[in-house]
């Protein structure tokens, strides 16, 4: 199942029926080969998916609608393309179901089984969209450095630590101008990004522009979050890191894929202001 096969940039009929074969699956493990993720997996983590156009019928006949989060582990062996997700989720529009449990069920089964592993599913109803909460993501954000950019494309030799005796510190950083585009339509990926470590000081200006270097850079979302946590890893070499990116949506649908090297609470799913 290679991305050039899927869905992505192809004219698509508008399916109104439920029909699971629509997910289109990718295997992680060539672009982790391409990328040096090494086995076993030097982090753990999620995508966290959320969806905004969800719809379906009541056994009446009458339209029902709902938010949807979806937790995928990033050690499950697939990924699934967006649009084809998209597509999928367009397939309960005319399909009565008896309710949110077999809403909630169909989901869980067809997205575990395209992603290869068990997949968590949430659904919020139209009497809980009032305590939908947004927040930013924490942390000190570096976008206000002023610095020279001339890379357009990754380059983790940017990325270099502080040659002074601060010793080890553990901070947090943002940013909210990482952008990469679409792996087959080459269309624009908005994110912002948090970069949350121990280690050796990480010299802020170099990171800055490493993340902007994404900029003409075409890639998944989950693989450029995983692109960016084994760079800074090498690079920089600190003892716990973590990479979170909440991207903006397309299509009524929104990725944030989290990796993170140590034991931590699961990042809350909350959305952004740009999401």
């Amino acid at each position: 199942m290679h991305p050039e096969l899927s869905p992505l940039g192809r004219t698509s009929a508008y399916v109104e029926q439920y029909d699971p074969s629509l997910l289109f699956p990718i295997p992680r493990q060539a672009k982790r080969d391409e990328i040096g993720v090494p086995s076993p997996l030097p982090f753990f983590g999620s995508d966290f998916w959320n969806a905004y156009e969800l719809s379906w019928l009541n056994p009446r006949g009458k339209p029902q609608v709902a938010l949807a989060s979806f937790m995928v582990p990033a050690d499950t062996p697939n990924i699934i393309e967006s649009k084809s997700f998209k597509l999928y989720l367009n397939s309960y529009n005319q399909t009565r179901l008896d309710g949110v449990d077999e809403l909630r069920a169909r989901l869980q089964a067809d997205l575990s089984q395209a992603a290869g592993g068990s997949v968590n599913v949430r659904i919020t109803l139209p009497d809980a969209f009032g305590r939908e909460r947004m927040a930013e993501l924490d942390g000190y954000c570096i976008d206000n450095l002023d610095i020279e950019v001339d890379h357009y494309t990754p380059q983790p030799g940017l990325l270099r630590t502080m040659e002074t005796g601060e010793g080890i510190v553990e901070e947090t950083l943002v940013s909210n101008l990482l952008k990469s585009n679409c792996l087959v339509t080459g269309q624009p990926d908005w994110a912002s990004v948090q970069i949350r470590y121990r280690g050796m000081a990480i010299e802020r200006g170099s990171l800055l522009q490493y993340l902007i270097s994404f900029r003409q850079h075409n890639e998944f979302h989950e693989q450029c979050v995983e692109r960016i946590f084994m760079d800074i890893s090498r690079e920089c070499r600190p003892e716990a890191l973590s990479v979170y990116a909440r991207y903006t949506r397309r299509g009524g649908l929104d990725i944030n894929p989290f990796r993170t090297s140590y034991t931590q609470a699961a990042p809350a799913n909350l959305r952004t202001a740009r999401q």
